[in-house]
């Protein structure tokens, strides 16, 4: 889980680096509403610190976001103030309501095990109406992932200079990232902090049963999300007209 220091500096990171947050929240609204013309409302599970959601935002008339790091979530409710957002678990949580679309991005759901994976696209479903549409960006697949793939970069987003330095490697069913920040500041000096995800590497086939055992009419979309690509589903039982 995200802590403080990394909260601080989280949009400054990605979005300097690339991210293109307006661009991958307009392709998600687009397949959702191609699948569900009238869709209103949508939840962003692992909404971070509303970097999808703020976008997401002007493109559906109720949005709310569900996130488990509390950092993060402090960082959201001050960029997103009014807009309901709650702390909590993908693998078990109840928000009393449906919405027309979940969506969870950024991999977020290969943090956990494939039991665990089944369990949270079993609460996606329950958050969704018939007819609802849940968007999963999966992790890399086993046979996709990059052995040994370094990465570095030297932002300045403002008075100070972030220096961010990686490198991947694979831990059996999983990979494991550790990141290195150096962060200066005139005032303060200069910290390091480091940063170490795992994520599994899931095969395609297993995100699709999980979503499958849940309800879903299930696709994917290849070359979405800087190669990882989009789940997309579809939850049975609307009503035909």
């Amino acid at each position: 889980m995200y802590g403080p220091e990394f909260a601080e500096i989280y949009d400054h990171v990605y979005t300097l680096r690339g991210k293109d947050y307006p661009a991958e929240s307009k392709q998600v609204t687009e397949q959702i509403r191609c699948r569900l013309p009238g869709a209103s409302s949508l939840l962003d599970v692992a909404c971070g610190t509303g970097g999808h959601l703020r976008y997401l935002k002007e493109a559906f008339a109720h949005v709310e976001g569900l996130e488990l790091s509390g950092a993060m979530l402090s960082v959201a409710r001050k960029r997103m103030p009014g807009t309901p957002l709650h702390q909590g678990d993908m693998r078990g949580f109840d928000l009393g309501r449906t919405f027309d679309a979940v969506v969870c991005m950024f991999a977020s759901v290969a943090h956990q095990s494939a039991a665990e994976l089944a369990t949270t696209a079993q609460c996606f479903a329950r958050h969704l109406r018939p007819g609802g549409v849940v968007v999963v960006e999966p992790w890399w697949f086993p046979e996709t992932f990059a052995e040994g793939y370094v990465a570095a970069d030297v932002l300045m987003p403002d008075h100070r200079t972030i220096a961010r330095v990686s490198h991947a490697h694979r831990e059996g069913d999983a990979s494991r990232m550790e990141v290195h920040y150096v962060v200066a500041e005139p005032e303060s000096g200069v910290r390091h902090f480091v940063e170490s995800y795992v994520h599994q590497l899931f095969p395609r086939a297993l995100y699709e049963r999980a979503l499958s055992d849940a309800g879903f009419s299930t696709e994917y979309i290849g070359g979405a999300q800087a190669g990882r690509g989009l789940f997309l589903g579809v939850k049975e039982g609307a009503q035909r007209p």
